[in-house]
């Protein structure tokens, strides 16, 4: 990946106005080693799928300006990479996203998970009629985070540290999807609303827990999108889609700018 800076016209954007559901994972090309003061890995979440405005480099990441590692850095970095791909999952930031890295990289943002534990099919079948295969697949996730993420995050928080060894590394989590009793009047019913609600709990707590655990800092966005969900009055998260899911669940340019960013940049 080559690397370049935002200019400082995302400034500009920032007012403006759900884990990754679809894309390739490709990488950028293999980066420039001069010093980077700020590296953003990971999903569609990072790379600010839902946002808009997105770069022409790296065009199927679908890397937007306004997305909370473009806008933060915009603002305070002297370097950036942003490497943050649609479709990454642990194994995709491990192969093809840590070129950005080395001894010099001070700040590192991260998202993912959400991928890994198939988020995509879950959605994709919540979307259709009936509860019971959403219910299904939400529990199949739910066992995916159980029993095999936790290695999987346990090697990339490793290869982070490793090639990395002076940076704070930030690692965000998922906000709710959904406003419980909210304004929508179709769609999915409360109990499969619910459910999600309740796996993307079970799978930050299972982030936070190896964060932490390998010395990361581990940022929380649901406090700061509560009110904010779909089916709220108004929503920092784009609804369901059902002819092309490559946006939908994700956070529009206002969870980018008002939800990830605070939440980031209290913690970096």
């Amino acid at each position: 990946m080559r690397r370049f800076r935002i200019q400082s016209w995302a400034t500009a954007v920032l007012l403006a106005g759900a884990c990754t559901l679809a894309g390739p994972a490709t990488a950028p090309a293999a980066p420039n080693r001069a010093a980077l003061d700020y590296v953003a890995l990971g999903d569609s979440y990072s790379a600010g799928v839902g946002a808009g405005d997105y770069l022409t480099e790296g065009a199927s990441c679908l890397r937007s300006g306004r997305a909370y590692p473009a806008l933060w850095a915009a603002a305070h970095a002297t370097s950036f990479a942003f490497a943050a791909c649609n479709g990454a999952k642990t194994g995709d930031v491990l192969k093809k996203q840590l070129g950005a890295l080395n001894g010099r990289t001070r700040l590192v943002s991260l998202t993912v998970g959400g991928s890994d534990a198939g988020w995509a099919k879950v959605m994709a079948l919540c979307a259709l009629p009936g509860t019971t295969g959403c219910l299904t697949a939400v529990g199949t996730a739910r066992a995916y985070v159980d029993k095999t993420l936790p290695g999987d995050l346990d090697r990339l928080y490793s290869a982070i540290r490793g090639k990395a060894p002076g940076a704070r590394v930030v690692v965000l989590g998922y906000p709710h999807f959904y406003q419980l009793h909210g304004s929508c009047s179709r769609g999915l019913d409360d109990t499969e609303r619910a459910a999600l609600n309740a796996a993307i709990d079970h799978l930050d707590g299972m982030i936070a827990k190896h964060a932490t655990g390998h010395g990361f800092a581990f940022a929380d966005p649901r406090t700061a999108f509560t009110g904010h969900e779909i089916c709220s009055a108004g929503p920092w998260l784009r609804s369901v889609e059902v002819l092309d899911l490559t946006e939908s669940y994700h956070p529009n340019a206002s969870g980018q700018s008002l939800g990830y960013l605070p939440v980031f940049t209290r913690a970096a």
